[in-house]
């Protein structure tokens, strides 16, 4: 009676693999960094390139462009449009600048040279809501990812030029309504700004979404979850993503659960325990050159919440990909990549404790993370160095007067305001909790918290321990 029984769930396999493999998915992927009028941005294109891959790996199309002109982009959107026409599935990715004008938002092309709200709305910027009911509006489900909420470069001028009436131009997106089958997300909350991440990585949102979107077997609303749960712990609050959605059923983008996985994941509770070390563990050599502290987080956790980025950061590693990153060198003096720096250099520019924060704040809000005390110690000297390292300074881990202003000029996304609370040490981390899903329709609040209590590990503290010292060591 067995082999009739076995032969049905084979039957019944082969045409579950055929339903999944019939779904028309098809996503439209872009990163703007490469502004010509306004500094660059350092990582969208990379974003892009990451998502789309992960997105070509779960069976999407993918139209796919980095640093479009305002041609460009267009004739991607059609070719976009065009394939998403009767789509299971659609998904729109954008990294870089965008603008919001008196409630409406706006995706900025390189080209893009806005001085007034009349160059917006005679074609400089692209409309979102239009661009997602022309292209998307018959798909059956629709996913829009906005990574574009890095300060506004335009607005100065806009408002300048517009002293004649009242033109409100927000700092960051402004708030989206989604329309039935569709999930809207933004990097952060309306009218806020995201970080763009370390050069040449990726910003917090998008490393979130590469960790979870297409985890086999997770809804994608609990994905959601995961990713504002990591971005909120990874800036320490800083940041906290913020969405809209209407779908109207469970979405799946690598594959439903089998029936009973619920039941059976239920032990799997207690592994999270471990979360709290994994994380810092991960933090610590996250944004390391050395790829022998990546494979030893990979040893820790093979199956790790980060592993796929922990591959992707190796595979970069190894083939010395330099495409990745951005040059940020124009309009830095050249001598800045010359003069070495000391304490003496450093003195000489005067810096008060306020200065030394803004300084500490900036380059934290460039990806190299540092406590903002407003003092220099041996942490700080050491993350001064790796930001001289990252962009081609004599190394020394003082400033000189060049040096600082080349960092006054690098465009940093807001990070958290200065506080008394700045000289106190930090809070201990604490592992994300799962929160409970948000009727469809209301914005989703932050995520609830509870404090973890891992168990002991001594193989992976050991490990842990390893990765902090090699991070310090850097």
């Amino acid at each position: 009676m067995r082999y009739p029984t076995l032969i049905l769930s084979a039957i019944c396999m082969l045409f579950t693999a055929g339903a999944a493999s019939a779904e028309k998915r098809v996503a439209f992927v872009v990163g703007n960094g490469a502004y010509k009028n306004v500094a660059p941005l350092p990582n969208p294109s990379v974003d892009a390139k990451a998502i789309a891959a992960t997105l070509r790996n779960v069976g999407f199309e993918v139209v796919e462009g980095s640093n479009l002109t305002r041609d460009k982009m267009t004739e991607r959107l059609l070719d976009f449009g065009k394939k998403a026409q009767g789509a299971d599935v659609a998904l729109f990715f954008y990294a870089g600048h965008g603008i919001a004008i008196s409630g409406t938002n706006y995706l900025l092309p390189i080209d893009a040279d806005i001085k007034s709200e009349m160059d917006v709305k005679l074609g400089a910027a692209i409309n979102i809501d239009l661009t997602l009911e022309q292209t998307m509006g018959d798909a059956k489900v629709k996913l829009v990812f906005l990574d574009a909420c890095r300060d506004n470069p335009f607005a100065a001028k806009i408002k300048s030029n517009s002293a004649t009436r009242s033109v409100n131009v927000q700092t960051g997106l402004a708030e989206m309504k989604s329309g039935e089958g569709t999930l809207i997300a933004f990097a952060t909350g309306p009218g806020q700004t995201a970080l763009d991440g370390q050069e040449g990585g990726n910003s917090p949102f998008t490393r979130a979404l590469l960790a979870n979107l297409t985890q086999p077997g997770v809804e994608i609303q609990q994905a959601m979850t995961k990713v504002r749960a990591q971005v909120n712990e990874e800036t320490s609050k800083g940041q906290l993503p913020w969405g809209h959605t209407n779908l109207i059923g469970s979405v799946y983008l690598n594959g439903a659960p089998a029936p009973g996985a619920v039941a059976a994941a239920a032990p799997a509770a207690g592994a999270s325990k471990a979360s709290d070390v994994e994380l810092e563990f991960w933090r610590s050599i996250k944004d390391s050159n050395k790829p022998e502290e990546l494979n030893a987080y990979l040893s820790n956790y093979p199956n790790g919440q980060f592993r796929s980025l922990a591959l992707s950061r190796i595979a970069s590693l190894e083939s010395g990909a330099k495409d990745a990153t951005r040059n940020l060198s124009t309009g830095i003096d050249p001598a800045t990549f010359k003069e070495e720096a000391n304490q003496t250099t450093e003195d000489q520019i005067g810096l008060d404790k306020g200065q030394r924060r803004d300084v500490q704040r900036r380059l934290t809000g460039l990806g190299f993370d540092t406590k903002v005390s407003g003092q220099f110690d041996q942490a700080t000297r050491g993350v001064i160095t790796r930001w001289q390292a990252a962009r081609g300074y004599p190394k020394s881990g003082y400033l000189n007067r060049l040096q600082h202003k080349a960092l006054l000029t690098e465009i940093v996304a807001a990070a958290p305001t200065a506080s008394s609370d700045e000289e106190r040490p930090a809070p201990k981390r604490r592992a994300p909790s799962t929160v409970q899903a948000q009727p469809q329709g209301q914005s989703q609040p932050p995520p609830q918290r509870q404090h973890s209590n891992p168990g002991p590990d001594p193989a992976g503290a050991g490990r842990f321990i390893g990765g902090v010292v090699g991070g310090m060591l850097r």
